[in-house]
């Protein structure tokens, strides 16, 4: 049977969901319904209930989802059971912040590698951390492992750094750089710029 293709959109709003009924758990709350869930996060409930329906039914009409119960459903399905690996590259003030985030640990993923150009700071530590020289790129990734990287790296190096990425083993990057990365297809790119964030929040400032 052939699988169903889930919008992107919809995975994008599961950790959305994983993140709010974590919290719900923290306070003790056993059971919600779709309604309490879309008033505390600003989505209808239809819409939670249609997300929901795509991965199978896990609430009873009338009683609610089990937040426990949900919780482990949503961390098989966004395949949270088990330690991702993660591989930094730009050492600079970002990537120095993101490595020694500690809220990772507690979210199943582990920064283990922090590389970057600067003949400074390479073999330097920074934290837990010994910044390696990217000339070992490959090897370091393709022996470790890895599959997930974040670039913390300026746009001119960023396409360059990115393919060299995929060539090691890389199939998903988490990309603080302000370009589009064209890469192979399979390959799962997220941005996050917070300059196009505060632009979007400043249309509506007026």
């Amino acid at each position: 049977m052939e699988q169903t293709i889930i919008p992107d959109i919809i995975v994008g709003r599961l950790p959305v969901y994983l993140n709010m009924l974590q919290h719900l758990s923290a306070e003790n709350v056993q059971v919600a319904s779709s309604k309490e869930l879309g008033d505390l996060m600003g989505i209808s409930a239809a819409q939670i209930r249609k997300d929901l329906s795509q991965f199978g039914e896990f609430g009873k009409q009338g009683r609610g989802y089990s937040v426990v119960y949900l919780i482990s459903e949503l961390q098989n399905i966004l395949n949270l059971n088990q330690v991702w690996e993660l591989a930094i590259v730009g050492a600079g003030s970002l990537g120095r912040a993101i490595a020694n985030y500690p809220g990772f640990k507690h979210n199943c993923f582990k920064v283990s590698m922090l590389f970057d150009s600067d003949p400074k700071i390479i073999g330097s530590r920074i934290g837990e951390f010994v910044v390696k020289n990217p000339e070992t790129m490959d090897f370091e990734i393709r022996n470790s492992g890895i599959k997930i990287a974040m670039l913390t790296l300026p746009a001119s190096v960023a396409q360059e750094t990115a393919e060299k990425l995929v060539n090691s083993g890389i199939i998903a990057i988490l990309n603080y750089a302000p370009i589009s990365l064209k890469l192979p297809n399979g390959i799962h790119v997220q941005y996050l710029n917070p300059v196009q964030n505060l632009q979007h929040m400043t249309y509506y400032l007026k």
